[in-house]
């Protein structure tokens, strides 16, 4: 699979682990069968959901060879790519394609706020090192750098560089990307409580975070958008709320897995210096998943 249909729902998949923090390659396969059950686009590892910061080097390799295995050449599989050097992250790219990615996610480089010039050229230097197709993930209120679309413009000078994760939390950020490059850059949203608003302005798809715990409903939300059914879309919508407002938190890891748990294909545990949700806070997360179990909706056909 050497190029990406960049479109769809593609889930930022967590990371299971095992009461004794190692990998739990059983829960996780049973996870992206569910994910692939569903009808999503492409898997994406290693992304903040993925807990990627506290995975090493061989739990990443792990994570890439299972899901191409279990993907099976049926949708690509995507690793995020987030290093503090130029070197760390050429590197890291050259793997997850020698271990069977089919693209990537790049973020700018971690910790040091690197200026648009270091940006740009930290972004190129990864580029021209892989032939895999890449997905900028800009995502400025997290990370603290902006990829603005001045510097888009040098980007897409590289042919493999061919998609954003737009993260601004800015919907308007969807038609100047359209506007200013057409179908060259392809636009996939990356926050949930503005999914619906960011594909009905344009978003090619969605790489999302709620996915994780209910593959279905997220898909079929989609494709509802897709067909022009947007009043059915927007009742899916307001049901999913509560829930999607689980992800634009600092505890998003542990909101996630907790949903994961309540519809059985995932479990709770997170790698220190995170810990599993505790008392009020706990019980207020599993009183916005139990409501939407018991009030989920039936699905309409697409």
């Amino acid at each position: 699979m050497n190029n990406i249909e960049w479109k769809g729902i593609m889930p930022a998949v967590t990371t299971k682990f095992t009461a004794q923090d190692q990998l739990d390659l059983d829960m996780f396969s049973v996870n992206i069968k569910a994910q692939l059950e569903a009808g999503v686009h492409g898997i994406v590892l290693g992304g903040t959901l993925g807990e990627a910061s506290t995975l090493t080097p061989k739990e990443k390799r792990e994570l890439t060879t299972t899901t191409v295995k279990l993907a099976n050449g049926h949708v690509p599989v995507l690793m995020n790519i987030a290093e503090q050097t130029t070197s760390g992250a050429v590197e890291a790219a050259k793997i997850a394609e020698q271990d069977g990615a089919n693209g990537l996610m790049l973020l700018p480089p971690m910790r040091y706020n690197a200026c648009p010039k270091e940006t740009v050229q930290y972004l190129k230097t990864v580029a021209k090192n892989t032939s895999l197709p890449i997905l900028i993930y800009n995502n400025p209120v997290d990370y603290k750098i902006e990829v603005t679309l001045d510097m888009f413009k040098e980007l897409i000078e590289c042919e493999n560089i061919q998609a954003v994760k737009e993260s601004t939390r800015d919907v308007s950020n969807v038609t100047r990307i359209k506007n200013r490059f057409g179908n060259r850059l392809k636009i996939m949203t990356g926050v949930d409580t503005i999914a619906l608003e960011s594909m009905m302005m344009g978003a090619d798809g969605w790489i999302a975070g709620l996915v994780c715990a209910f593959p279905k409903e997220t898909v079929v939300l989609y494709e509802l958008v897709k067909a022009g059914r947007i009043h059915e879309a927007v009742e899916i919508y307001r049901w999913f709320f509560p829930l999607l407002e689980l992800d634009i938190h600092p505890k998003l890891v542990q909101n996630i897995k907790l949903a994961e748990v309540y519809t059985k294909i995932g479990t709770e545990y997170v790698r220190a210096p995170r810990l599993m949700l505790q008392g009020s806070e706990r019980e207020r997360v599993i009183g916005i998943i139990e409501n939407a179990l018991n009030n989920r909706p039936n699905l309409p056909k697409i």
